[in-house]
């Protein structure tokens, strides 16, 4: 049996949601992923805290959160490619990411070796 692409997607969000508790202490809250082409993009909202919204409120606290949540999640970016491979069996080629600090919100863009979506049948 063919597994859906949004099977893929549910399975990722809630694997990177698990990988948020274990590893920065506190998930998001909300996540969305969408497979597009080569492409993971994740949607994580509720990333900041209370304290770091009032923080953000000053360019130089705005740029200092980004700086510390960007270092946070790429020193955990081996086990964020682990997720990947272990769920779609793809390797992931580069991984970017960055938050906002007006909404709160992450986005993660794994770029893969290979087309995962040619491998659900897309009906239009």
């Amino acid at each position: 049996m063919k597994i859906s692409k949004g099977s893929y997607e549910s399975e990722i969000s809630k694997a990177i949601t698990q990988w948020e508790k274990d590893f920065l202490g506190r998930g998001s809250v909300s996540v969305k992923t969408d497979i597009l082409r080569d492409m993971i993009i994740v949607i994580l909202k509720g990333i900041l805290t209370p304290a770091e919204y009032s923080v953000c409120e000053t360019k130089e606290g705005m740029l200092t959160i980004k700086k510390t949540r960007s270092e946070l999640v790429e020193s955990g970016i081996e086990d964020l490619k682990d997720i990947i491979l272990t769920i779609t069996g793809e390797e992931v080629k580069s991984f970017h990411t960055d938050i906002s600090s007006r909404t709160g919100e992450r986005v993660m863009v794994f770029k893969l070796f290979n087309d995962l979506e040619k491998n659900f049948n897309v009906k239009k």
